[in-house]
Parts: structure tokens; C-alpha cells; sequence
């Protein structure tokens, strides 16, 4: 494998976009980093993976990644040719990665020491390109391929953490053969699964983000439309229980001596949303509240449980582990998430900016723990 030319600085590939729902979070997350990123310290090459699965070379302009009059950006939009591509190296044994134009000579864009995929959702951050930068010998900020898939699927998820001994809610999972050959025995696994948790629930796709493609759930009635909206995303479905009570999120970052927890954050109800839906979050700004309003023993235990959840899935880099605080005073783990969002103004940031750590200076964490970890099993 090629080594850093001691003479330049480190060369920072940000990849994003991708081909899941939640593309244009993605391309938000890439403005933000690339905005933020020292350029005295590192070089950067920003690189979009298209909806359908291009990787373009885009244009570094962060001011162009951002939402505008309620509009998401895509990488389409960015990218410098809507017929050029951008190839890794197959060969561990170099990081050369090369341009190519149909009719053209291939074009050599240099070396790239370390990734930053930012993208979230399947094909990103699900393990996929984890996979893909573990056979090209290419370190790569955050979770590595079991971590990333694990955090992806919410079944896989809580049925680690219960094994761990993480407190996690009721749920019933509805794999795609079971409603696809049998949904009246799919439907009345959800009604025994109500008979003891009761309604209502929520049905989501098992591997998505960002809030996308959740219903809440009333009763019966809505239940094969919620399904289908879920399966828009996503072939394989979960129904989860309402558990009453808080919303906290925590942040875990690996240090060189190894994960430590941030400050916890609360997310509060939002007034005009059933739930902190897509539409909360990123286009009307819900704001969640930092620090949280907890105890010192409350405080202690979300954050012992974070590092714990970390640990549990294997996670490298960073995670956002996201609790309900019951109301008999249980914190119950929901769900990580590998690639959290990553906008100065998201919940992962801000925490550790309360922690004492700056934006600039946590993409500088991150990417120097890249690069002192190689890849293959470790």
C-alpha cells in the first residue's frame, strides 16, 4: 500500500449523495463538512454520488449544498459533467483514483489518503461502501462494514443491544416474504403484537433514516397504508411500540484512549409534527435542547449506555445513540446511528460543541483517527 508523501498535506476524499432517500441529507452534511474542513492542514476532494449511482467529480462549493426556499440539493446539480465518473483503486496497493469521460483518456486526480463518506442511509452507510474502501485499502472515517450494516438494520440493531443486555422497547419485525405471500398473517402478527403493547404504533423501514417513511399508527385501520409507505423505502418493516416519555440523544466519539460520551441533548416535542418527523428536522429546524435538563445520575447513565451501545455494535469513529427516558425513569436505547447527521446546526455536533469540542475541530478528530487505523480486520 502507497503512504502519504510526507511533503503534501493529507488528502481528504468527501464522498456523498448516494442512491437512498436520503440523498439530499447527505449533500447537506458534505456542504457543511467541506465548509468547515482546515484547508491549511488537509487538501480536499469532493466527490457525489449520484441518485442513480454515479460518482461524479463535483464542484467544492459548499454555499451550493445547502437547502433553499424549502428546495433539497442534489448531486446532480453539482456535478461537473452528467457523463463523467470517478473511480477508486481496485489494487490495495494504490490510492490513485482517476477520472474517466466517455471518448477520453482516463485523467489521474492524484492520491487520496483517507475518505469522509458522509453519506447516510443504504448504499453509504449500511456497510456497502465500507466494504468497497476496505478491498481498495483506503482508510475511511467511522464504522467499518459490521458496524455500519448493524446500525442500519433495526431488527439487527436491538437484537445485539438485547443480547448486551441494552434495554431496548418492544417490536415486531415483518420481513418482505411475509407480506408479499401472506399479508393477512403479517397484519395479525402487528394485532397480537398490539394485544400486549397496545396502539399506537409506529411502522418504519427497517433500513432508512432520517425519519423517512414513518407513520404513526392509530389502530387497525391504518395499518396496511402504513406498511406501504415504509416499503417505499424499504422491503422489510418494523413496528415499534409508543413509548411515553423523553427524547434524549447522546454523542460517542473515539478518542486515541478510546470512546468517550458527550453531552446529551433533548429533543422536545414539536408543536406543528405528531413526531420528530423528516419534516422537523431538516426543513422547519426543530431545535432540540443542549444541554438536556437531566440529573447528574441521569446525565451519568445516558452516557454510560452510549459508550456501551458503541462498544456493543463495534462501532469505530462516531455514533449517535438516540433513548426514550421513560416515564418510570428507564432510559430504553431506540437506535444508533453510525452517520449521524453532521450540519453544525445537527444534534451530533452540537453536543460536542457543548462538550468543549468545535465543529472544525471534530472533523479534524475524526479524520486523524482515520488515519492512524488501517483497514482489514482489526
Amino acid at each position: 500500500m502507497s503512504s502519504q508523501t510526507p511533503s503534501r498535506k493529507p488528502r481528504v476524499a468527501v464522498v456523498f449523495g448516494g442512491r437512498s432517500s436520503e440523498h439530499a441529507i447527505s449533500v447537506l452534511t458534505a456542504g457543511a463538512v467541506l465548509g468547515a474542513i482546515d484547508r491549511e492542514k488537509y487538501e480536499v476532494l469532493p466527490i457525489g454520488i449520484t441518485s442513480d449511482g454515479r460518482w461524479a467529480l463535483t464542484a467544492d462549493d459548499p454555499a451550493r449544498m445547502a437547502i433553499e426556499d424549502r428546495r433539497l440539493p442534489s448531486v446532480s446539480e453539482l456535478a461537473e459533467s452528467d457523463t463523467g465518473g470517478v473511480l477508486l483503486p481496485v489494487d490495495p496497493g494504490s490510492r490513485e483514483v482517476t477520472y474517466t469521460e466517455p471518448g477520453s483518456v482516463p485523467k489521474a486526480l492524484g492520491e487520496v489518503d483517507v475518505v469522509f463518506p458522509v453519506l447516510h442511509g443504504p448504499y453509504g452507510e449500511d456497510g456497502t461502501l465500507q466494504g468497497l474502501l476496505e478491498l481498495s485499502g483506503v482508510p475511511y472515517v467511522g464504522a467499518g462494514v459490521l458496524a455500519s450494516a448493524v446500525g442500519m438494520d433495526k431488527e439487527y440493531m436491538k437484537r445485539i443491544f438485547e443480547s448486551f443486555g441494552l434495554p431496548v422497547g418492544p417490536y415486531v419485525t415483518i420481513r418482505p416474504r411475509e407480506w408479499e405471500q401472506d399479508p393477512s398473517a403479517a397484519r395479525k402478527k402487528v394485532v397480537d403484537f398490539t394485544a400486549d403493547h397496545g396502539w399506537p404504533v409506529f411502522v418504519k423501514p427497517a433500513r432508512a433514516g432520517s425519519s423517512m417513511g414513518i407513520t404513526k399508527v392509530e389502530d387497525l385501520a391504518g395499518l396496511d397504508e402504513a406498511i406501504e409507505e415504509a416499503r417505499r423505502h424499504d422491503p422489510k418493516v418494523i413496528v415499534e411500540s409508543l413509548l411515553r416519555g423523553r427524547e434524549i440523544e447522546c454523542g460517542v466519539l473515539e478518542f486515541e484512549d478510546g470512546p468517550r460520551a458527550s453531552v446529551p441533548a433533548e429533543i422536545p416535542p414539536v408543536s406543528a409534527h405528531d413526531f420528530y418527523d423528516f419534516e422537523a428536522k431538516y426543513i422547519d429546524s426543530a431545535s432540540g435542547i443542549v444541554p438536556a435538563p437531566l440529573t447528574e445520575e441521569e446525565t451519568a447513565r445516558v452516557r454510560e449506555l452510549a459508550v456501551r451501545a458503541f462498544d456493543a455494535a463495534s462501532c469505530e469513529g462516531l455514533v449517535r445513540a438516540d433513548f426514550f427516558l421513560t416515564e418510570d425513569g428507564e432510559f430504553v436505547i431506540n437506535e444508533i446511528n453510525t452517520m449521524p447527521g453532521f450540519t453544525p446546526i445537527s444534534m451530533y455536533p452540537r453536543m460536542w460543541q457543548e462538550a468543549g469540542v468545535s465543529y472544525p475541530e471534530l472533523i479534524d478528530l475524526l479524520v486523524q483517527a482515520a488515519l492512524r487505523r488501517p483497514t482489514g480486520l482489526r
